[in-house]
């Protein structure tokens, strides 16, 4: 791993614990053991350092969207690989929150490229959803009571909001529990039940 992708990863890992407006680059420049001016040299200042973190998550859902064009689409195996990556992630606090989730609650105090990024990785992963939804829908595994876009609002506000839960009582188990439960009512009434998580 090179130094700049190291200094992307403690940001990352930064953020989702303490959020844009709790770390500075004394902090990444620690975890990484670097000058603050090696940071400054990769990222000029600490918005920039941030909207490449965010790039990345918007990145990695551009290329499952991308997947899902493949034969073997399965939609139900799409989300619960989604909702899955979250519950290891918050069990072994690797990456206890959303990065962009993080964001999100300090969106007021944000510079505004930063905050349109993190606006823009919200709208990815609506649509990535929407078209998830919306071909389970037509497969039969999912059954929508209203549209898809305001289906795959209502899933990506749950999955938040079970993140939101599970650190508020410091039990990672919640947040299966919440997203179990969402899950169970998107499915056709003669699909089976979702398996547990790992």
């Amino acid at each position: 791993m090179n130094t700049r992708e190291k200094l992307l990863d403690s940001a990352r890992y930064l953020i989702q614990t303490r959020g844009y407006n709790g770390f500075s680059y004394a902090d990444v420049a620690e975890q990484v053991e670097v000058r603050k001016a090696s940071i400054h040299h990769h990222f000029p200042t600490k918005a920039d350092l941030a909207r490449a973190v965010v790039e990345q998550s918007r990145a990695a859902i551009t290329e499952q969207t991308r997947l899902i064009e493949g034969s073997e689409f399965d939609p139900l195996r799409q989300l619960l690989f989604y909702t899955g990556y979250w519950e290891r992630c918050i069990a072994d606090a690797s990456a206890p929150f959303c990065v962009a989730g993080m964001l999100a609650s300090e969106l007021p105090s944000l510079p505004e490229d930063l905050a349109e990024g993190v606006r823009a990785h919200f709208r990815d992963l609506s649509r990535w959803l929407e078209t998830v939804l919306t071909r389970g829908a037509q497969l039969g595994v999912f059954r929508l009571k209203g549209a898809a876009s305001a289906e795959a609002e209502s899933f990506m506000s749950t999955v938040y909001g079970a993140m939101l839960t599970a650190r508020a009582y410091g039990e990672p188990a919640k947040f299966s529990q919440i997203v179990q439960g969402a899950l169970r009512r998107l499915l056709a009434p003669e699909q089976p039940s979702p398996p547990p998580q790992a």
